[in-house]
C-alpha cells in the first residue's frame, strides 16, 4: 500500500456565534484526502481528515512541510509488517527534523493527516476504526455505545433567554440528556440568569449541565464564578482560566469542589503531563478534553493515554473536544468517558453518521469501514470531490 497523492481544500465553518474568547465569523477547516494504491471492493482506498473547530485551517504548514514530507518518504519507511501504511511510521516521517516543544499549530496540521491515515488503514482492513482500535489496543473489547453531550449555548446577536431555552429543549428532543452552554462573556449576574434558564429546561438538575468559560477568567474571576455556581451541582465547570496557567488551575481546585474540565487547548503528551503534574486536577472527578484532531492525531493521543495511566488517571476521565467522528471512534474503541457533540454548529464537521440516533445521550457506532465519513451525507459531499480528482 502506497500513498499516491494528497489533496486538500479549505472549508469555511464560519457563523455568527461567539464564546467568551472568540467569535467564529472567519473560522475555517482544512480537509485532506490521502489517496493510496490499495483497492477494496473495487474502490481505491482514500483516507479523509480535517481539523476541529476553534483552530483555523493550517494550510500553510500542510503545504510547506507536512504534505511534502509525507510524499517524499520512501514507501517502505511508511509500511508496517502487513504492507499497509502504518500511522505510527507515517507520524515519524511527518515529524522528521521537527524540534521538540513549540507544539502550537503544527500539531493541528499533523493531526489532520494522522486522521486521514487512520481512516485509510481501517478502510484497507475493511473494518471500522473503533473495531481496529479495540482489537489492537484493548483485547477486542469495544464499548457498545459512547456517552455524548450536546454542546451549544453560544452567545448570538439578539439571542435572549427564551431562545436559549428553546435551543436546549431541541437537544433534549433529539435524545441528549446532558447539554453544555457558554459563559464568561457577560457579567456574572447575566450568566447566572442564563444558567438558571437552562436549568429550568433540565428540571433543575445541574448534573445535566456543563458550563464552558473558554479560558476567559482570571483566577479571581474564576473563584467568584465557581462560588456562585457551586450550589447548582453542575456536571462540570470547563476551562475556567488560561489553559497553560497550571498554578491557577491548582488554586481554583482548592476552592471549587465540583468537577473541572480542561485540555482542549493542550496539544501533546508533554502538555498533558504538565497539566496532571501541576494543575491540581483530581482523577476521581475532573475531565480531560484533549482533542486528537488538534494534538498531533491518534498516534500522539495514545502516548497521552499512557501518561495519564502512569499518573493514576483512567481513560474514562477523557471526553475529547471537537464533536467529530474521529474522536467518537476513539472513545468507543479505547474506552474513553465519552465525546462532545455539536448538533447545530460547525456543520457539516460536527455531528455523527446520519443513521446514528442519540438515546439518553448515548450513541452506537455504525459498522462502516474507516472513520465512517461516508455515512454522514453532508460531510461526505465536501470530501468526495477530493476522492475523485
Amino acid at each position: 500500500m502506497r500513498i499516491t497523492a494528497i489533496r486538500d481544500i479549505v472549508a469555511p465553518i464560519k457563523s455568527d456565534i461567539a464564546n467568551a474568547w472568540i467569535d467564529f465569523s472567519t473560522m475555517t477547516a482544512s480537509v485532506v484526502a490521502v489517496v493510496t494504491d490499495a483497492v477494496v471492493d473495487g474502490r481505491p482506498v482514500v483516507g479523509f481528515g480535517f481539523n476541529s473547530n476553534g483552530r483555523y485551517a493550517p494550510q500553510g504548514l500542510l503545504h510547506e512541510r507536512f504534505i511534502p514530507r509525507l510524499l517524499a518518504a520512501p514507501p517502505a519507511d511508511l509500511q508496517g509488517e502487513d504492507g499497509l501504511v502504518d500511522p505510527h511510521r507515517a507520524w515519524a516521517a511527518l515529524m522528521k527534523n521537527e524540534k521538540p516543544g513549540g507544539h502550537g499549530e503544527r500539531s493541528v496540521a499533523v493531526g489532520v493527516l494522522d486522521m486521514a491515515l487512520w481512516d485509510a488503514l481501517a478502510k484497507a482492513k475493511g473494518v471500522p476504526l473503533w473495531r481496529l482500535l479495540a482489537d489492537r489496543y484493548r483485547g477486542g473489547e469495544a464499548d457498545p455505545k459512547a456517552w455524548v453531550y450536546a454542546a451549544g449555548g453560544y452567545y448570538y446577536p439578539g439571542k435572549g433567554l427564551d431562545a436559549l431555552k428553546d435551543e436546549m429543549r431541541s437537544y433534549l428532543d433529539r435524545g441528549y440528556s446532558t447539554v453544555k452552554m457558554k459563559v464568561g462573556l457577560v457579567p456574572l449576574e447575566e450568566d447566572i440568569a442564563r444558567i438558571e434558564a437552562v436549568l429550568s429546561v433540565l428540571g433543575g438538575d445541574g448534573s445535566r449541565l456543563c458550563v464552558d468559560v473558554n479560558g476567559r477568567f482570571t483566577l479571581e474571576e474564576a473563584i467568584r464564578f465557581g462560588r456562585a455556581v457551586a450550589p447548582y451541582g453542575l456536571r462540570w465547570y470547563e476551562e475556567p482560566v488560561d489553559p497553560l496557567d497550571y498554578l491557577a488551575h491548582a488554586a481554583l481546585a482548592t476552592t471549587y469542589d465540583g468537577p473541572l474540565a480542561t485540555g482542549e487547548n493542550l496539544f501533546s503528551h508533554q502538555d498533558a503531563r504538565n497539566l496532571i503534574r501541576h494543575g491540581g486536577l483530581r482523577p476521581d472527578r475532573d475531565i480531560l478534553q484533549f482533542d486528537p484532531a488538534l494534538s498531533y492525531g491518534l498516534v500522539e493521543y495514545l502516548r497521552t493515554l499512557e501518561v495519564l495511566r502512569a499518573h493514576g488517571w483512567s481513560p474514562r476521565r477523557c471526553v475529547p473536544h471537537g464533536g467529530h467522528q474521529f474522536a467518537l471512534n476513539i472513545a468507543v474503541g479505547l474506552g474513553l468517558g465519552g465525546n462532545e457533540s455539536y448538533p447545530d454548529v460547525f456543520a457539516p464537521f460536527g455531528g455523527f453518521a446520519d443513521a446514528v440516533p442519540v438515546e439518553d445521550s448515548r450513541v452506537a457506532m455504525p459498522d462502516v469501514p474507516g472513520i465512517g465519513f461516508e455515512a454522514k451525507t453532508a460531510l461526505y459531499a465536501v470530501m468526495r470531490p477530493l476522492e475523485r480528482e
